[in-house]
């Protein structure tokens, strides 16, 4: 008989713990670890978990042959530029997202392009094949050689796969599989973690690409265990506001191609469209150019990204002015506002402070520090920054403008959307500007801050 085991799991982040505790140390939610008993497996025949017998062999590292990993192009540009050039033989990745961001539909559309040419395989856990079918139709997608399943249990699937060997294979989602040996309920830490590790180890076995879709947790993470995510070979998350029909599709981990690469889809009748040109979604400037707008130039993976912050500035009455931050981290924020104090001359400490991102893009990286305190610093005086200025730069906690990546690149593209004036860090200053553009090299805040 199958020995259980008593485990407290918090329902929130899936972490693991040894005895019951009334706040997850991980995530700090309250009252979220709860107990749950599990039947450990019990041990598989050679032949049922495919090993072979033979003795893995010890190869010189300098006598490896090296190959070009062949890819199979989505037939999607911002999804290849995600995926680092298309998908892998062999490769698990795993897409995750809110619900109704169109995990689900991104992957249907790319699925059936490729059935033309692939032998793909979908299994649907959470839908049946009629919705599936529906789902295809009003979305006008060409579903011929289109092979779908509708099944929870990982041995089943594995062995359809087996039988069908399809080039392709998409799970979705892995929340809702279930290992039969497993006595507890889909969804759980321990089934997610045995489903995913049985769905991994048949793709490096047998060569098949592997996309599985994930859920999230209510604070954005992916739900389940965190060796989940080491599991894998990429992690993506498709990302959008609810009022909004743009969604972004990012790569958190890519053992394959660069992390934080951004790909941005319109979400239409017909499915997610691919957007040639983001940065004149997010650059909507039309009319007046109101105080506290200013222009920057964010690196997203292997491209630049024009993006437009706002900045509020208004008399605050409370006991403790507020500091929100939305699409930048709230942190770095307070840090700038000190930064501005000393360095600058500029005394906010008794107003209201709101940054805004425009389009929804979250922006992890420091290049725009010097473009946040000049927004602040227009809001606050009331006096509009030029519609065709661009602004980037690290500032430093003693009032320097620090260099930043690719910032050749970046005032390229910045000239490529017709902006004439770009305040950079000095060091990123180019030896010769794009025509038609003014580049000013600054090396303190200060010197930014006069400009306006």
């Amino acid at each position: 008989m199958a020995k259980k085991q008593t485990s407290y799991v918090c329902t929130e982040c899936g972490a693991d713990y040894r005895k019951w505790m009334g706040q997850c140390i991980q995530c700090g939610a309250w009252n979220t670890v709860s107990e749950f008993r599990e039947s450990r497996a019990p041990v598989k025949s050679a032949a049922r978990s495919g090993f072979t017998g033979q003795r893995a062999q010890i190869q010189s590292l300098e006598d490896v042959e090296l190959v070009d990993l062949p890819r199979t192009s989505t037939l999607s540009p911002e999804f290849d530029r995600v995926l680092g050039g298309g998908i892998v033989p062999g490769s698990v990745v795993l897409i995750g997202g809110h619900p109704g961001a169109g995990k689900s539909t991104l992957l249907l559309q790319t699925t059936c392009r490729l059935a033309e040419r692939h032998k793909i395989l979908y299994v649907t856990g959470e839908e049946s094949i009629q919705q599936i079918a529906m789902r295809a139709r009003r979305l006008q997608l060409n579903s011929h050689g289109m092979q779908v399943m509708s099944e929870t249990d990982v041995e089943t699937v594995l062995d359809t796969a087996r039988e069908q060997q399809p080039n392709i294979l998409v799970i979705d989602s892995i929340q809702v599989m279930h290992v039969a040996e497993l006595q507890s309920a889909p969804g759980s830490v321990a089934q997610v973690r045995e489903a995913a590790a049985a769905l991994t180890r048949f793709a490096k076995q047998s060569g098949v690409a592997l996309l599985i879709v994930g859920h999230v947790t209510k604070d954005g993470s992916l739900a389940g265990p965190k060796v989940l995510e080491h599991m894998i070979d990429a992690s993506i998350m498709l990302e959008g506001n609810e009022d909004s029909r743009f969604r972004t599709l990012r790569a958190i981990k890519n053992r394959f191609g660069a992390v934080n690469e951004l790909g941005v889809f319109a979400m239409m009748e017909t499915g997610l469209k691919d957007v040639k040109n983001p940065s004149a979604i997010f650059l909507n400037r039309e009319g007046h150019t109101a105080a506290g707008s200013v222009v920057t130039v964010a690196w997203e993976g292997t491209r630049p990204l024009l993006v437009e912050i706002q900045a509020l500035v208004d008399q605050g009455f409370g006991a403790a002015p507020r500091r929100l931050a939305i699409g930048s981290d709230p942190q770095r924020l307070a840090l700038l506002l000190a930064v501005l104090h000393r360095h600058g001359g500029l005394h906010v400490g008794d107003q209201d402070v709101f940054i805004n991102v425009v389009g929804g893009v979250k922006i992890a990286e420091t290049s725009a520090d010097l473009a946040v305190l000049m927004a602040i610093s227009s809001s606050f005086k009331d006096r509009a920054a030029p519609s065709d200025w661009v602004v980037f730069g690290e500032v430093g906690l003693s009032g320097e403008i620090r260099p930043v990546s690719s910032g050749q690149e970046r005032v390229v593209e910045a000239a490529k959307h017709g902006f004439t004036k770009a305040i950079v860090p000095k060091s990123n200053t180019p030896k010769k500007a794009p025509e038609g553009m003014q580049v000013i090299g600054v090396s303190r805040l200060q010197e930014a801050l006069e400009l306006l």
